[in-house]
């Protein structure tokens, strides 16, 4: 298969691999630990670890576009900005 046309690079690999390994891990802690215990943040509505989880990794898409847009191809910084991000979704939100 030829994939070729994508311009993979390593940092978006990575993104994709955490990506697809958060939602595995949450999976499994989900059916060791059912509910996830929702609790009220900063948003004032009740999120779950999925819900924390799908607004961290829609934030780290938007955050990884503006760095390509605005910044280039280096997505070292701009991963590490995602990471930031997700750390402060899942203890704010």
């Amino acid at each position: 298969m030829d994939l070729s046309w994508m311009a993979w690079t390593v940092p978006t690999a990575i993104f994709f691999s955490v990506i697809a390994t958060l939602i595995v891990t949450l999976s499994i802690w989900e059916y060791f630990s059912p509910g996830g215990g929702p609790r009220l943040g900063i948003l004032r509505f009740e999120t779950t670890r999925g819900d924390r989880l799908f607004v961290s990794l829609l934030g780290s898409a938007f955050i990884c576009m503006a760095w390509l847009g605005l910044v280039g191809l280096n997505l070292w910084w701009g991963l590490a900005i995602c990471a930031v991000y997700a750390v402060l979704v899942f203890i704010f939100v």
